[in-house]
């Protein structure tokens, strides 16, 4: 009996590893979006000091512009990987999908609010509007990517798709912002923070294309040392893990600190 109960526990075995293999974090992902949240937060001090302390910096200049694009598309392109993963990691489990794109719409609602409520805000102290940010475009992404998480090199004929029509809507005629959504703008629409739909919901489209091409099955399919418990990775991970709290509350910070130095004119 005793030898039988081993036998059965060794064929379980690896089954048992595969399964806390694909539970486990991908520390790699954590680490990206970490560098991106430290990327992020460089990136706005910069913009704190030209736009709170006069400090002349050229937030149009080549290295600023793509610092800022590579940023932006860290974090979209993480949107649709780390949706990739938890979606096929649900659909190893048994009834893992059950009230899944509910939990999703969840998510995408609570992102989505977040993102309202920072607009709100930003535009009761009277520094300008966000009608259509990144958190607007993520929550929303999130909600709207559940279909295509299934598929792999069909979302690249979507992609094919979106991405020309995102430059196509720039060209249409409008003098209202009803439609900056989508990215149909009025002249001289130049808001502080703008992530028009159509356009960056195909960047999130090529994350879950990479997310089904990188981590089938929400396992990685490629050879990677641990280095999640050495610097600096560990301290990006643990940024990553937090990184909506740390998108919240690090413009208060800054500006706060903006104050304190007694450097900050804000206006009011």
């Amino acid at each position: 009996m005793a030898q039988a109960t081993k036998a059965v526990s060794r064929k379980a075995n690896p089954a048992t590893k595969k399964a806390s293999s694909s539970a486990r974090r991908l520390w790699e992902i954590d680490a990206w979006r970490g560098l991106a949240i430290v990327s992020m937060v460089i990136y706005h001090f910069a913009w704190d000091l030209k736009s709170f302390a006069e400090v002349y910096i050229d937030l149009f200049s080549p290295f600023w512009f793509y610092f800022q694009r590579s940023i932006a598309s860290s974090f979209v392109l993480l949107v649709g990987i780390s949706l990739t993963v938890s979606y096929n990691r649900a659909r190893q489990k048994q009834d893992g999908t059950k009230n899944l794109y509910w939990k999703f719409f969840q998510r995408g609602l609570l992102v989505f609010g977040t993102g309202l409520a920072m607009g709100t805000a930003l535009w009761l102290m009277g520094q300008g509007r966000i009608d259509f940010g990144v958190l607007h475009m993520i929550g929303v992404s999130i909600i709207l990517a559940y279909p295509f998480l299934r598929f792999r090199w069909l979302n690249l004929l979507f992609i094919a798709i979106l991405m020309p029509l995102s430059y196509y809507l720039k060209t249409i005629p409008t003098d209202t912002t009803a439609w900056v959504w989508l990215g149909i703008t009025p002249p001289g629409y130049a808001p502080q923070d703008f992530f028009p739909l159509v356009h960056w919901f195909a960047v999130v489209l090529i994350g879950v294309f990479l997310g089904n091409s990188l981590y089938t099955g929400g396992v990685r399919q490629f050879s990677l040392r641990d280095y999640s418990a050495f610097f600096p990775f560990n301290i990006l991970g643990f940024l990553g893990k937090h990184s909506l709290l740390i998108y919240v509350i690090h413009q208060p910070i800054l500006v706060g600190i903006l104050m304190v130095l007694g450097i900050a004119n804000l206006g009011f």
